[in-house]
């Protein structure tokens, strides 16, 4: 679901939306800056009779947009600068497949484009708005990428804090005392098997085996979602060992609750964000 949020340029409230991992920015409140909200569909409509506007949407298409049909858009352009041609967002959406715009219907509505194409819609407005949008849009993006960081570090704390949890667990209840320190460390290496037969369905000797050409180990390997379930693993299994929970039991616990957090964190866009900028959204992005 789209996430909405306001830049205010040179007072005009102005619209941006998150769409499948990226923004799409209201033309519609862009067009208040060349005239009244009432006629910003003909001001729109009036950007997307020029042929150099439709030169830039269709490169723009034919980079990001393996299903934009280029055949159909070569018609729009043969009709450009005549009088008869008032061509409409949704018309060139609908003839050509475009994605780099749409018109969202309702209250809140208005026609939405890809950040790149809501820029070069701005500079048409005029060179000053254009520039004023990209620093406010930035200024957001800033704002965002600051909290998110915020959100991450805590994550890595967190992270660190079950590790300690973890560790613990086993020293209190599955290491005996006067133990010899190899037995520690084996019981320790057996407890991590654990979380990564739950995981990655194999031991750390079975993935050093079968990736004889790595330097690193099966944990440097895995991806951020595997390293986050990972995290609460820890968590699950300290806890599971208090309870003194068989060994073998805890293993299916902990599979189960692997692949349940996996799937829900493959189907979470935020990931990708973090992939792009770094950092973790908050659950609100």
């Amino acid at each position: 679901m789209a996430k909405n949020r306001v830049i205010t340029v040179q007072g005009i409230p102005v619209t941006v939306s998150y769409e499948d991992i990226d923004d799409y920015i209201c033309i519609t409140d862009i067009a208040a800056a060349k005239s009244d909200n009432s006629r910003a569909a003909d001001v729109i409509r009036n950007w997307l009779r020029n042929r150099s506007t439709l030169e830039f949407l269709s490169t723009w298409e034919e980079i990001y947009n393996p299903n934009f049909k280029v055949f159909e858009s070569e018609h729009f352009k043969k009709e450009a600068g005549l009088v008869t041609f008032t061509p409409s967002v949704s018309e060139w959406v609908e003839k050509t497949n475009a994605v780099g715009l749409y018109v969202k219907r309702g209250k809140y509505g208005g026609t939405f484009s890809h950040k790149d194409i809501a820029f070069e819609f701005a500079s048409w407005i005029s060179a000053e708005f254009k520039l004023y949008i990209i620093k406010d849009y930035q200024r957001l993006k800033n704002d965002e990428n600051s909290r998110l960081a915020l959100g991450w570090n805590l994550n890595r704390t967190l992270a660190k804090i079950n590790y300690r949890v973890h560790t613990d667990a086993i020293k209190d209840m599955l290491i005996p005392p006067d133990v010899t320190p190899q037995r520690q460390s084996y019981t320790y290496a057996n407890e991590a098997d654990v979380l990564n037969v739950a995981l990655f369905g194999i031991t750390a000797k079975e993935w050093r085996q079968a990736h004889l050409d790595s330097k690193g180990n099966i944990r440097d390997e895995a991806s951020l979602q595997q390293l986050i379930v990972l995290a609460n693993l820890e968590s699950i299994n300290a806890e599971l060992i208090r309870q003194g929970v068989p060994q073998s039991e805890r293993l299916l616990r902990l599979n189960a609750s692997a692949k349940q957090m996996m799937q829900s964190l493959t189907d979470d866009h935020r990931i990708e964000k973090f992939k792009e900028y770094g950092t973790l959204p908050h659950e609100s992005e």
